[in-house]
């Protein structure tokens, strides 16, 4: 892909997501970004987080029925979602080509990749039930 020309509000939004591990919504990165650049759109947010992801600098979640996801880690891992408050967590590094390779016995084809997301509950959710 071409290089990008430089951008100050596209590099605010590379920084911020840098600096979060919560998988923050293109609503969360505008509120965010808002404070240093008030003038922004929330549409200029959206176009910029779709580019990087398509320049692969960031990663886009999509996590059903609930609002896209954006991830700093471009890096092949799994997700977390829990199902009650909608918390996205990375989850531990596991071994994603014996995923593929497990896969590829069962299919007559080429398989070069794959995305995976496990559901359930996180651990603040949980114990609220609990209580």
């Amino acid at each position: 892909m071409a290089a990008l020309k430089y951008s100050r509000q596209r590099e605010a939004i590379k920084n911020y997501l840098e600096g979060r591990k919560d998988h923050p919504t293109a609503d969360m990165v505008y509120t965010a970004i808002r404070e240093v650049y008030p003038n922004i759109s929330l549409g200029t947010v959206y176009r910029n987080l779709t580019l990087l992801a398509k320049q692969g600098e960031i990663s886009k979640i999509s996590c059903g029925e609930t609002s896209d996801r954006f991830d700093i880690r471009t890096d092949p891992h799994y997700h977390f979602i829990c199902e009650k408050c909608g918390r996205v967590e990375d989850l531990p590094d596991m071994d994603m080509q014996a995923v593929n390779a497990w896969a590829g016995e069962n299919y007559d084809g080429d398989i070069f990749g794959h995305q995976l997301y496990f559901y359930g509950r996180c651990r603040e959710c949980r114990e609220k039930e609990k209580n």
